[in-house]
Formats: structure tokens, C-alpha cells, sequence
């Protein structure tokens, strides 16, 4: 189990070295900011380990302050920061995975959602999540969706509650460009959606979320998270068999493919 942390040890210690070169320049947030072309706010949230700033930045920070090269080193640490601490080695694993099958009972998949509908996803949240940690999180789940289109090519499975089709996150304008997108997805080759009727009277799901994978080496994982961000990244074996026979009994009581595509299309025509 890996529980969340406000932010990275990695992502305060290059805050802190920031702020010891800019301090040490002479140079204040608001001069940096103009320098770098960012706002002071960002700044600021650089140097409390709250934001991740984008190599091309750090290497004109390395520069402006003067650091010599001492910056610029920690560049590579920080491409790993970019997810909460609690996800980073799921998402590791996920980026690799030779197939991967998710189940979602509140809200539509990350690597099926847009960008309107991730940041009213983020906004959702509670404690509420400031303006930067939310760009921040939308910009790393839509790198994700790389996974996709990625060559070698990922079989996708995705059983989804139909309830997520019905609860309109960010209104209805946003709710529609989302289902426009899941139907765009099912059409892929590699992507089989399907969706769980919320009448059915036997469900195997009640316990909750749950990706399952296989990466290149043929290891089989499993990932679950709970309330307030406490999150399972599961490699017994046993523990992770007993998750795809669940996995499996959920996809065999949802609809098919084709009757989910069906339903998704008659949807988004009621938009």
C-alpha cells in the first residue's frame, strides 16, 4: 500500500534548491516570473513542491540563475513526479502493459476521459484541489491516453457503470463531448467498452474499482484505491487471480461490446 503524501520529497527538494538559486541571484518571484514567462503563482508553487515545471523551463531557469548545470540534472527525477506519489508506480506499470482490463463504478475511465471532463473530475474533489494541482493532474491523465494508440499495441477492456453515463460532471455540454469520445474509443480495434446495466440484480463489482494488467514480462498486477487516496498496487499472486475471476463474472453480467456501443450512440443522440 502506498498512501498519498502532499507532495513529493523529489518535488520539495527542487522547489528548495529553486529557491536557494533564485535567492542567491538576487532575483525575486516576480523577476523569475518574467524571465520565464510564467506567473508568479507558478513560481511560487514550484518552490513549495506543488507543480512540476516543464524541462524546457528548467533548463532556462538553470540559466537565468546561474546554477550551472545543477538544475537542469534534477529534469530526468521530475518526468516521475508528474502523478500523485500513491499512483506513480501504477502508472509505470500501466504505460508498459501488455493488456490491461478496468472496472469504474462513479465516474468515466481516466484514459477514456476528455480534458473538460477531467478537470470538472478534479474539481469534484474534496479537500478542494488548487487552479495548479488540477492543470497539473488533467495534463498527466491525458498524457496517459498515449496507451491507446501506443505501438506495440494494448488489448483495452473497460467495464463501466452506466450510472457514469448519467451523472453529468461539468454539465451537460461536457457530458456530451464525453460520450462523443467513449464512441470514438469503442471503435478502436484494440478497445472493448461495456457497459453495466444498473438494473442487474446480481453484480460481482460492489467492492469497488479495479485495474488489472499484464506487463512485457508476463507479470500479472492488480490496483485498487480507497478513500482518501490509499491505493493497492497487488502482485500476490493468489490476491490477483481472485481479482479476474471478479473481473471476469462483472464483464460477463455487463452488456456486449456491441449492445454497449449501441447504447452509448442512443445517448449521445438524446444530448
Amino acid at each position: 500500500m502506498v498512501e498519498k503524501n502532499a507532495s513529493s520529497g523529489t518535488l520539495r527538494y527542487f522547489g528548495s534548491q529553486m529557491r536557494l538559486w533564485r535567492q542567491r541571484a538576487g532575483m525575486s518571484r516576480e523577476r523569475l516570473a518574467e524571465e520565464l514567462g510564467y506567473s508568479v503563482e507558478t513560481i511560487s508553487s514550484v518552490e513549495q513542491g506543488r507543480r512540476i515545471p516543464q524541462p524546457s523551463v528548467i533548463e532556462a531557469m538553470d540559466d537565468v540563475l546561474g546554477a550551472g548545470g545543477l538544475l537542469k540534472g534534477g529534469a530526468p527525477f521530475l518526468v516521475r513526479e508528474k502523478y500523485p506519489d500513491w499512483f506513480q508506480d501504477y502508472a509505470r506499470y500501466e504505460a508498459q502493459a501488455v493488456w490491461l482490463d478496468i472496472y469504474e463504478n462513479h465516474v468515466i475511465p481516466g484514459l477514456l476521459q476528455t480534458e473538460d471532463y477531467a478537470r470538472a473530475v478534479f474539481r469534484s474533489s474534496s479537500p478542494p484541489l488548487d487552479d495548479a494541482e488540477i492543470e497539473r493532474r488533467v495534463e498527466s491523465r491525458l498524457s496517459r491516453q498515449s496507451l491507446l494508440n501506443r505501438a506495440p499495441t494494448a488489448a483495452l477492456g473497460f467495464v463501466i457503470e452506466a450510472v457514469a453515463l448519467h451523472r453529468p460532471i461539468g454539465g451537460a455540454s461536457v457530458m456530451r463531448q464525453q460520450l462523443s469520445k467513449l464512441v470514438e474509443c469503442a471503435e478502436l480495434r484494440n478497445v472493448a467498452i461495456q457497459i453495466m446495466p444498473t438494473e442487474r440484480e446480481s453484480h460481482a463489482g460492489l467492492a469497488g474499482a479495479m485495474y488489472l494488467l499484464e506487463t512485457p514480462e508476463q507479470q500479472q498486477l492488480a490496483y485498487t484505491e480507497g478513500q482518501g487516496d490509499c491505493s493497492f498496487l497487488v502482485s500476490d499472486r493468489k490476491m490477483v487471480s481472485e481479482l479476474r475471476q471478479r473481473y471476469g463474472t462483472i464483464r460477463a453480467q455487463a452488456l456486449t461490446p456491441e449492445d454497449s456501443m449501441s447504447l452509448l450512440e442512443r445517448l449521445l443522440g438524446e444530448q
